[in-house]
């Protein structure tokens, strides 16, 4: 048996890329041709698509994703702010390391409760 090369192996696998680009291609015509007619069914207009693309519709779930698991593009939740500075109008939610003019009302004297909001 002959010794494969680096090369010959580079080789093949720029046929294989190919050959696989060719067929995703081909397979390509029916799912817009299927796209076309939902759409023309629905009477979807392209600028929907659009639109939809860009509000950023949740993707499919992977069938090999852990139920449970969580994702790494998931947003954080908003939290209301909590603490309002009077003068700035600069709020903070009470969460992670407080902000410098909190720090500095406190070090100042200041008690936090002032500067909740809604008191």
């Amino acid at each position: 048996m002959a010794k494969e090369t680096y090369q010959s192996l580079q080789a093949q696998i720029k046929k294989l890329q190919d050959k696989a680009e060719a067929v995703r291609l081909k397979q390509r015509q029916p799912v817009v041709a299927s796209i076309v007619r939902l759409m023309q069914e629905y009477a979807i207009t392209p600028d929907e698509l659009k639109a939809a693309v860009a509000k950023g519709l949740p993707a499919a779930r992977k069938s090999s994703a852990r139920v449970g698991a969580k994702s790494a593009n998931k947003t954080p939740k908003q939290v209301a702010p909590k603490y309002r500075h009077p003068e700035s109008g600069e709020t903070w939610t009470g969460r992670g390391k407080p902000p410098r003019w909190l720090v500095a009302a406190e070090a100042s004297g200041a008690n936090r409760e002032q500067f909740l909001i809604g008191s």
